[in-house]
């Protein structure tokens, strides 16, 4: 028999941005799996707790493998730093593989809560895609860039335009993307925004979105970069984490 395995966004960390279709979901699962991360990832296994504790309402299990360790040198080549992800990603790819078979009984159904969407920068489904013997489902979630939107009040693409959502490390080692004035930014643990030239950008950027600990800073990119790297910087000290995601918008005329 096929084991089933959902993999389920829960939202930016909102416990209210969990969808009746992933709770419907979740109510089908015998085994939630994940990745124990340590004290760092106490806040976010705590909501993962709390949104099972709330709407789970049938018999489950919870099994989880430790994190593959990564290297996370900021100053890695391209080339580098994509060899170092595919090696982490097979590795954790692996663990999954290994959760599964030895977890999940034949017939069962399998779930991984993931933050945001598991359509937008995570890894999970890719992970699951080669494991033998599972269906796997993605129920979608809401993901930081819609919370970063409901956040500012924003609209982020511009009648006629494009939006791209990209990384701050092509952020930082190429600059705004040529043709396109709205440029949504996730991962940026170098603060990229920073060192941009550019003298025509505004930003709206937002931490911890949808929890009690959200920050908000927008304005003339000019004159709020270093608040923002401040506060960011204090808030990742007081915390031990951070998660951030932020838009830059090229001011028309």
């Amino acid at each position: 028999m096929t084991r089933t395995v959902h993999v389920i966004g829960i939202g930016a960390g909102d416990p209210a941005h969990l969808t009746l279709q992933a709770i419907a979901a979740m109510n089908t699962v015998d085994v939630f799996f994940t990745i124990d991360k340590g004290a760092h990832g106490a806040d976010l296994a705590a909501l993962r707790t709390e949104l099972l504790t709330r709407h789970v309402t049938r018999p489950y299990r919870l099994v989880a493998a430790p994190e593959e360790e990564r290297d996370r040198t900021l100053d890695n080549s391209a080339a580098d730093y994509t060899a170092v992800v595919a090696d982490w990603q097979a590795r954790r790819g692996a663990a999954y593989a290994r959760m599964i078979a030895d977890e999940l009984p034949e017939g069962g159904v399998g779930g991984f809560l993931v933050w945001g969407d598991p359509a937008l920068y995570d890894g999970t489904l890719r992970l699951l895609q080669d494991v033998p013997g599972v269906e796997v489902t993605s129920i979608p979630g809401i993901s930081s860039v819609a919370a970063l939107a409901g956040a500012h009040r924003l609209i982020l693409n511009r009648p006629g335009r494009p939006v791209l959502v990209t990384t701050g490390r092509r952020i930082a080692d190429e600059g705004m993307p040529a043709g396109v004035d709205d440029v949504v930014v996730m991962l940026d643990g170098r603060t990229a925004f920073a060192e941009l030239p550019d003298p025509d950008l505004d930003i709206y950027w937002g931490a911890y979105l949808g929890t009690a600990d959200e920050l908000l800073v927008a304005g003339d990119l000019r004159t709020v970069r270093e608040r923002i790297v401040r506060v960011r910087a204090e808030a990742r000290k007081r915390k031990g984490w951070i998660m951030d995601t932020y838009l830059l918008r090229r001011r028309d005329g």
